[in-house]
């Protein structure tokens, strides 16, 4: 068996990863040709990534014109440690002020480790009317753990 193939984490596997990931970093293609890579906050909805950004952002503006992107999500310190999935997929922006403000407050319920105040929630439902959904689907999974190499390299 190759490492590649000892390391590929199973479906189940990575979703569980993806679904304990605080962040995930979103690569965008800018009009010259480069990549343009932030980290999002985000949540699962299946296979299905989603997100939420400004309208008038880069990302939204590169999605645009090109929807093809890629979803990177890691963790560890050591090679041993190492995993990590890669998404490539196509990336739909949907304008929708209310799906943008209960994704807005359930990330940030999860990401504050408790429910928001009804100030906090004012504002993001405020904020939710300039942003739009970015919902990815994947078309191809790619997925590491060096731990399954048990010390072996």
């Amino acid at each position: 068996m190759n490492r590649r193939d000892q390391v590929k984490m199973t479906a189940q596997e990575w979703r569980q990863f993806l679904a304990n990931a605080k962040t995930i970093v979103l690569s965008t293609i800018d009009h010259r040709g480069y990549p343009h890579s932030v980290a999002m906050w985000f949540e699962m909805e299946g296979d299905t990534v989603v997100m939420t950004t400004f309208a008038k952002s880069q990302k939204a503006v590169n999605i645009r014109r090109n929807p093809r992107v890629a979803l990177m999500a890691e963790s560890g310190e050591t090679y041993d440690q190492l995993k990590g999935v890669l998404i490539r997929g196509r990336a739909e922006l949907i304008a929708d002020a209310e799906a943008c403000a209960g994704l807005l407050l359930r990330v940030n319920a999860r990401m504050a480790g408790t429910a928001l105040g009804p100030e906090a929630e004012a504002l993001l439902r405020a904020q939710a009317r300039k942003r739009v959904l970015i919902k990815v689907t994947p078309e191809r999974v790619t997925s590491w753990d060096h731990s399954k190499l048990h010390g072996t390299y």
